[in-house]
């Protein structure tokens, strides 16, 4: 048996537009965040792209079901598009906490994802082969992302 290893590869300040509040729709409430921009830091350093936008449902649980899109541009010129999924759940009063744009510990809760990275730049082309998953902090108007490449 394998067991698959985690390196970090970089930390994500993903900085986020008002909330557009969508609705109810088939699974539980549904929401568009903008992303506007950020930047990135680690064995890559950029840009987040004013591009892009997380599609989130909320289920009765109260669980997140969490679906960007976005891209960044290296400090070299590539530019690398981020599709992320994954989830966000917690105790009800620290779901509550976040929703208010309070500062939360992120021990409280969990908000994990599974990221695939794509670029037509050859210098990058290796992040095309590789999975990464990460782990996730929501402040009132960002997301903190730490990306760890699976291998």
């Amino acid at each position: 048996m394998i067991i698959p290893q985690l390196t970090h590869f970089c930390d994500l300040t993903v900085e986020l537009g008002p909330v557009r509040e969508m609705g109810h729709g088939r699974n539980g409430a549904r929401r568009i965040i903008p992303i506007i921009g950020g930047t990135v830091t680690g064995k890559v350093n950029g840009t987040v792209l004013t591009l892009g936008a997380d599609w989130q449902t909320t289920l009765s649980d109260g669980t997140t079901d969490i679906d960007t899109r976005y891209a960044f541009e290296t400090e070299d010129g590539a530019v690398i598009e981020i599709i992320n999924k994954g989830t966000r759940y917690g105790p009800p009063h620290v779901l509550a906490a976040l929703a208010r744009g309070e500062d939360v510990d992120p021990a409280l809760y969990t908000f994990r994802t599974a990221a695939r990275l794509e670029t037509g730049d050859a210098r990058y082309d290796w992040v095309n082969r590789t999975i990464f998953v990460g782990t996730g902090k929501r402040l009132a108007s960002a997301v903190l992302i730490s990306l760890f490449s699976v291998h």
